[in-house]
This record gives structure tokens, sequence and C-alpha cells, in this order.
């Protein structure tokens, strides 16, 4: 009898797995009580049930994740990450670091996300519980933005400004593109163009996740394999990748060595181009 439920459970996937732990066992809850609990967005658990790991930034946090809605169900935790490496391709034995630190930006990454929820939900119910109010206030305001219109157009016209000839500046000279391992998908950052040293291509699937010298974010997405980022011009920038063999890094034109191997991450990597070639002299 125990060896034809182990079959049952090695035939289903992660995801059904943890849907019939939540939604068939003793104590049947639904994924928002667990949310809370976790301190994990419904968004990621859902992400979890049906398979979509891709909605979850880096491979770190689906591992994280998994555990941690494993043990909250009651499943073993080693046995459910070792499932989601299969499911993603991932040898079992190939180790996918998962720190402390690692588990604390999770749960707090999460925790913002569910707040902002409760917040926009919050605010959707006090709309619609005080629509009429909401509807006055934007009546006066139309009322006062015509009445400004009309009769603000009134004024004596002023007379005409001094024609001066237009100073023609020469724009700055755009970097010259790299010759890249993989075509180009989509450019992120195309304001830094003209000055910047660094370019950051994805050929594979990897977050880019990018801060400045006093940890204020720059740029955080999961970049798709052939979307490039240009990096701003200066000093102090600091980049997290989720899949650090992923990424080619561009300095001045020149290809940078890898700053990690394949399906592993890697956080405060110095973007300074001279860090970054260090290793090829």
């Amino acid at each position: 009898m125990n060896e034809d439920k182990t079959v049952e459970t090695q035939d289903l996937t992660v995801g059904e797995m943890l849907r019939n732990a939540r939604t068939m066992g003793r104590r049947k809850r639904e994924i928002s009580t667990i949310a809370k609990q976790l301190c994990i967005s419904e968004e990621f658990l859902e992400a979890l049930e049906n398979g979509e790991y891709k909605k979850i930034p880096e491979i770190v946090y689906v591992l994280g994740f998994a555990r941690n809605y494993a043990m909250e169900l009651g499943l073993d935790p080693d046995m459910i990450v070792n499932k989601v490496k299969s499911e993603l391709g991932i040898e079992p034995t190939s180790e996918v670091t998962i720190t402390n630190d690692d588990l604390e930006e999770m749960n707090r990454t999460s925790a913002y996300k569910v707040k902002i929820q409760e917040w926009l939900q919050a605010s959707v119910n006090c709309v619609r519980n005080h629509w009429l109010w909401f509807a006055i206030g934007a009546g006066v305001v139309v009322v006062a933005m015509l009445v400004i219109i009309i009769f603000g157009g009134k004024s004596e016209p002023e007379s005409p400004a001094p024609v001066v000839a237009p100073v023609v500046q020469q724009a700055a000279p755009a970097v010259e593109e790299p010759v890249y391992n993989i075509p180009v998908r989509e450019r992120f950052g195309k304001e830094n163009m003209a000055r910047a040293n660094v370019i950051i291509q994805a050929i594979e699937d990897s977050y880019v996740g990018i801060e400045d010298a006093k940890k204020r974010p720059v740029f955080g997405k999961t970049m798709i394999a052939g979307d490039v980022f240009y990096v701003p011009a200066g000093d102090g920038f600091k980049a997290r990748f989720g899949n650090a063999g992923g990424v080619d890094i561009w300095v001045n034109g020149e290809l940078a060595p890898k700053v990690g191997a394949n399906k592993t991450s890697k956080k405060d990597v110095s973007l300074n181009p001279d860090s970054l070639m260090k290793k090829a002299k």
C-alpha cells in the first residue's frame, strides 16, 4: 500500500502535491491565509501551485518559497526542493545556495508586496463606500478648471520676446555597440546609451537587479535572452544576478570574464569597469 502511494506521489508535479496538501488534507486552507502566515505574496504561492516558476524573480527565491510552503503544509521540504530542481532542469546534486540573508530578503520583499496589496484593497473599498463624495470632489475640480480656462485667458497679450539665435550644441557621441553573442531582443536604460561604459546582455533568462552607491534600486527585472541594459556611468553601482552565468557583461566594447557559474546566484557584484576586467589581465 505504501509503495502504491509512493509511486502515485512521484507521478505528481510539485504544484499538484502542494495544491492537494492545501485543499485535500485535514486542514483545508485558502492561499490568502497561508500567504499572510508565511509573509509570501499570493501571486508567488499560486505560481508554485501552477508550476509557473518564471513569475518568481530568482531560482533561490523559487526554492526558498517552495521549502517554506512545503513545511507549512506538512510535506517533506527536501523532497519538494529536489522535485522543483528536476522540473527546472537543475541537477539535484547541484548547489543553489540559500543563505539566511536570502531568506530574510525573500520574506521582506513578500511582506512589502502583501502590505501593498492590502493597502490597494483598502483604497478600493474606501472609494466604493464613499463614491458619492469622490464624485462631488471630481466635479468641483472640473468646474474650477473650466473657470480658469474661460476667464484666465482674457489678460493683456504680452509683448513678443526678442528673437535669439539658437545655440547649436553638439550631441555627445553614442557608445559604440559591441558585437553581441546573440541578437538584441529589447533595450533597457536607453537614456544611458551615450555614456555607458558597461552593458549587460542576458544570453539566458536571468534576474538582474542594479543599485547605486546608496543602495537605491536603479533597475530590476527578469531579463529574457537577448535583452540589453545600459548601466549608468559613474562609480558605486552593484548588481545582483539570479543566473550569473546567463549574462554577458561588456566593458568599453570588450567582453568581461563571467562573474559566476551558470544557474547560480551572485550579489554585490561591482560594476566598476576596472573591477570587471581585472580577471582578464
